[in-house]
Formats: C-alpha cells, structure tokens, sequence
C-alpha cells in the first residue's frame, strides 16, 4: 500500500514538472523580441500592421486564444497559422512564448 502511494506521487510529480518547466519571463523576452510587434505588448494587436497586412490579429488574452492548448498554440508559433508566418527568429523556447501567452489571460 506504501509503495502504491509513492508510485502515484512521484507520478503525480513527474507529470507536472513538465508543465513546469516553461519560464514565462523567459517568454515575455521572447515574446517582446519576436511578437511584440505584431500582437503589442500586451497582447492587443497593433492597428497599423493589422491594416498593412490586411489581416485580422487576434487578441492574445481572449478566450478564443487562450482555450487553444498548448500544442496549438505552439504549433502557430513554430508553423505560423494564415498570414502570420513561423517564428523563425524566436529567440528561446516556444514552450517560454506560451507560458508568458497564458499570463494575458484576463
């Protein structure tokens, strides 16, 4: 029964050291290097490059953005997704840029 109770924890914590293995502040460097220009500082897109592009930037702390899972979402970052391009330039971890994405969660 001991051994059973070990095993579920240690599983239990293993689990989720890959959850938290990602640096959101290592992600908002990041992010302020390779997006921020984009999708502005907070997440709001910026009006100017939207209507350059002629394309529709989504707001990054919307519920719409922040259900997608983390595969998704590093999946447009490391593939891009309509017009936005991959991040070839990323500077770090996709892993970083999406756990900073979650903290624009409103």
């Amino acid at each position: 029964m001991k051994f059973v109770a070990i095993a579920a924890l240690s599983l239990v914590a293993l689990s989720g050291s890959a959850a938290f293995g990602a640096d959101a502040k290592a992600g908002q460097a990041a992010y302020d290097k390779s997006c921020k220009g984009c999708h502005g500082a907070t997440g709001s897109p910026n009006p100017a490059v939207a209507k350059m592009l002629s394309a529709t930037i989504p707001e990054l702390s919307s519920p719409a953005v922040q259900s997608q899972s983390d595969a998704d979402l590093k999946k447009t970052i490391t593939e891009g997704k309509g017009k936005m391009k991959p991040i070839k330039s990323l500077t770090g971890s996709p892993d970083d840029v999406v756990a900073f994405l979650h903290t624009l969660k409103k």
